[in-house]
């Protein structure tokens, strides 16, 4: 009997310590799992982590990258507008010293003098925008003070800004060759300020009166070297309407138009956009229509220098 007791006690401990054994073994297997658990919690927020820094970085670099090519082409941008500005080659004067010899395809320059002027220009904009057709606006330098954003609206429209000095006094200006180097550069730096670009140069330069004749000739045509020394060309005009010289008609303006570009092939017409040239608008559709008939494309001084 007593060893069957023994026996019992001995079962009863197995069984606890079984049991014991058994508990032990669940909490050990608990905090193994929970500490895998935590473990790949932790190297999954790791990952993460480290994946979201890697794209941060990528994110970085891109926009390094993005930066870069953009200053690349800024600056490209810049070279090819300065150089496009830049004084005018030997060859490029040349070119424009020759615009007046036979050419064909047959062509014409429509110039505009003296402006700009809130009573004219508008007016001829708007012509020339509807009809396609790009034209070489030569500015006097205090005109543009009062008229900037014209001038803006002249050269953001694919005209061709040029330089008519900034007084129209002849008296002043040809004083000295200096008074019409001043003259020139006082009314560029005008037109850069009003259309809102440094590196605009005018490149052109009409002397008020022409660079030819007349009590200043001698003077002109030192001004004229000096001025080419510097890359810039002048340029005067073969034909004209006369619509400074006294023609107060329409009629009459046509037919100084058809006198003097009798024959021509390359044709340079002066005329203005002063305040009290609104006669040169509205012959402007006659002119206009009378070279496309007689097949003669339109083009400004960017054709002539090649830029």
């Amino acid at each position: 009997m007593n060893d069957l007791i023994e026996v019992k006690k001995k079962l009863n401990i197995f069984h606890v310590a079984v049991v014991a054994i058994a508990f032990i073994s669940v909490i050990a297997l608990i905090v193994t799992i929970t500490r895998f658990v935590r473990i790949q919690m932790m190297k999954n927020e790791n990952n993460k982590y480290i994946k979201a820094v890697k794209i941060a970085e990528n994110k970085a670099l891109e926009e390094q990258e993005n930066e870069r090519i953009a200053r690349e082409i800024e600056e490209q941008r810049q070279k090819e507008e300065q150089e496009k500005f830049s004084g005018l080659s030997e060859y490029e004067i040349s070119n424009i010293e020759k615009i007046y010899k036979h050419s064909e395809p047959k062509r014409i320059f429509l110039t505009f003098d003296d402006g700009p002027t809130t009573q004219v220009t508008p007016y001829i904009l708007d012509l020339l925008k509807q009809e396609n057709i790009k034209a070489t606006f030569f500015v006097l330098g205090y005109r543009v003070e009062l008229n900037p954003n014209l001038v803006k609206r002249e050269f953001e429209e694919g005209h061709f800004i040029a330089n008519h000095g900034y007084s129209h006094k002849y008296s002043s200006i040809y004083e000295s060759v200096d008074n019409v180097l001043n003259e020139y550069y006082k009314t560029n730096d005008i037109i850069k300020s009003a259309i809102g670009n440094q590196n605009y140069n005018s490149l052109v330069f009409r002397f008020p009166g022409g660079s030819v004749g007349g009590k200043y000739h001698s003077l002109k045509q030192d001004a004229k070297q000096t001025l080419k020394e510097k890359g810039v060309a002048s340029l005067d005009w073969n034909a004209l309407t006369k619509d400074a010289e006294g023609a107060n008609t329409k009629e009459k303006l046509m037919e100084n138009f058809y006198e003097t570009t009798n024959g021509k092939t390359s044709i340079v017409l002066l005329m203005h956009d002063a305040a009290d040239k609104i006669l040169t608008y509205e012959v402007l559709p006659e002119i206009i229509s009378y070279a496309r008939e007689n097949g003669y494309e339109f083009k400004t001084l960017y054709d002539v220098i090649g830029r």
